[in-house]
């Protein structure tokens, strides 16, 4: 099992797939072929997110992996465009159909759950976020199967919503629908266990990183100093509020010319308040972030 040392406390990490369609929707692959393709793949946790519909997770065999329920709910939105409302945690029997994004976010609220904004910057903007949805848990701020609309990241509309005051924890996500969206993005969950109770805890209070590859090994603050400690990349950043760089490697580096970074230390002061995340980037242009965390 792998640990990351976490503001402090060494916990285990877990890795996981948080939006993934099945046939029971419009994926490619049944449920059973899903479990098994994540499961071979060494992941730890396994959200089913089907359009407009539950899955019966108790029923399926996890292969050891644990099993989240979901759902994609689509509400309408602004200019009569739909709402890609990503639930998790929600019970097997929960409706999927409201007529508005803020009625599908009080549902899985009541329910117990909670609910993120999917690929935002593909359909709206940071200001209709804060403005049409109260309660939101967070976005998505890479999402594979949306690089075909070009919208693969959401890294904008994530720094700005941070920008505006809104504490913004962000997912990595597949939103696995065919074969070449496997494996590309995924959410590094730090909790006591992988129990349904403790993940969804995790994710609520922000206990997480997100990764296309790079693997941070320490996250710390600790009298006034940040510092992170990674796998090998050739660019590591790290922003503050409102957003601005504060730190980080100068320029563009390349894969040939840049230096081999496995950390990263800041000390804006114990007097600091504000937000800080960080942001690094691979060889293989692969990132990882950091949640922001608010002083």
């Amino acid at each position: 099992m792998k640990k990351i040392s976490f503001y402090g406390r060494e916990l285990p990490v877990f890795k996981s797939s948080l939006h993934i369609h099945s046939t029971v929707s419009d994926g490619s692959f049944s449920p059973d072929e899903v479990i098994k393709l994540y499961a071979e793949a060494g992941y730890d946790v396994l959200a089913f997110t089907d359009h407009y519909k539950t899955n019966p997770v108790s029923t399926y065999d996890g292969r050891g992996m644990t099993l989240i329920s979901g759902a994609e709910i689509h509400p309408v939105g602004p200019r009569n465009v739909s709402w890609h409302l990503l639930a998790l945690g929600i019970p097997e029997d929960f409706p999927c159909t409201y007529p508005t994004g803020q009625a599908a976010v009080d549902a899985v609220k009541a329910a117990g759950g909670l609910i993120f904004c999917a690929h935002p910057g593909g359909v709206f903007t940071s200001r209709e976020i804060l403005d049409l949805l109260r309660g939101v848990d967070g976005i998505e701020v890479a999402n594979t199967n949306e690089g075909f609309t070009g919208f693969e990241s959401s890294e904008f509309c994530w720094k700005e919503l941070i920008a505006q005051g809104f504490r913004c924890p962000a997912l990595a996500v597949d939103d696995m629908h065919t074969k070449c969206d496997l494996f590309r993005n995924r959410t590094m969950i730090v909790a006591p266990d992988k129990s349904p109770a403790s993940l969804l805890a995790a994710l609520k209070s922000g206990s997480f990183y997100d990764t296309q590859g790079p693997e941070f090994t320490r996250i710390a603050w600790h009298d006034g100093v940040f510092e992170a400690e990674f796998t090998e990349v050739v660019e590591a950043f790290l922003f503050g509020f409102p957003g601005m760089e504060i730190v980080g490697t100068p320029g563009y580096p390349t894969p040939e010319t840049s230096p081999r970074l496995t950390s990263l230390k800041f000390a804006p002061g114990k007097s600091f308040r504000g937000n800080l995340r960080c942001r690094i980037r691979d060889a293989q242009n692969r990132c990882a972030w950091t949640m922001p965390i608010t002083f």
